[in-house]
């Protein structure tokens, strides 16, 4: 018989961490409930981590990974600034499930602790600094550039939010369609 803590990852452990932030905040984070969400027993999660501060900080960094630098990636390579804005917008609004949990959005919660602040900001500043580019490439003046970038970031929030709390009929391609068009500079 395989070892169970063979089987499972640290990685595998945080994934399933950030799907309990999502769920419910940093307080959703607690070993017994996560090794029977996986499958495996306790000793699992200690083969890995000491403690449950030790899995969250692996978790935020997880997030942080793939969704700061590591998730925008493919769209910092677009060349094209109005095609990057377009695909951007295009895969968060069709990424947005109805009532889908957001770990950003439930982070906020946590906002007093210390790691989920910084981890908050690293997501945000990426985020907004690939905006901030992509509209100064589009020519908009720096200042500007940097404002606009902010308004099309609270917007995608926003669109997360409202996933999250008031399920839409509407098609995820019109509301993309929608979104860069409002957000792309004419």
């Amino acid at each position: 018989m395989v070892n169970e803590s063979t089987r499972l990852s640290a990685r595998d452990w945080a994934q399933a961490a950030l799907k309990a932030i999502a769920d419910g905040g940093l307080a959703a984070v607690a070993v017994e409930p996560l090794a029977r969400t996986l499958g495996v027993t306790k000793g699992s999660f200690y083969a890995h981590y000491r403690n449950r501060d030790e899995l969250i900080e692996a978790a935020l960094a997880e997030w942080v990974r793939t969704h700061g630098e590591g998730g925008l990636a493919e769209f910092a390579a677009i060349t094209d600034p109005a095609q990057r804005l377009r695909d951007l917008v295009t895969a968060v609004v069709q990424a947005v499930q109805p009532l889908a949990p957001s770990v950003h959005l439930s982070l906020l919660g946590d906002r007093g602790d210390p790691r989920v602040r910084a981890a908050v900001a690293q997501v945000n500043r990426v985020r907004l600094d690939l905006l901030t580019r992509t509209y100064r490439e589009l020519g908009l003046p720096a200042e500007r550039a940097e404002y606009r970038a902010r308004i099309a970031y609270a917007a995608i929030l926003g669109l997360q939010h409202l996933a999250q709390t008031e399920p839409d009929s509407s098609s995820a391609t019109v509301l993309s369609d929608e979104a860069a068009a409002i957000f792309l500079p004419s």
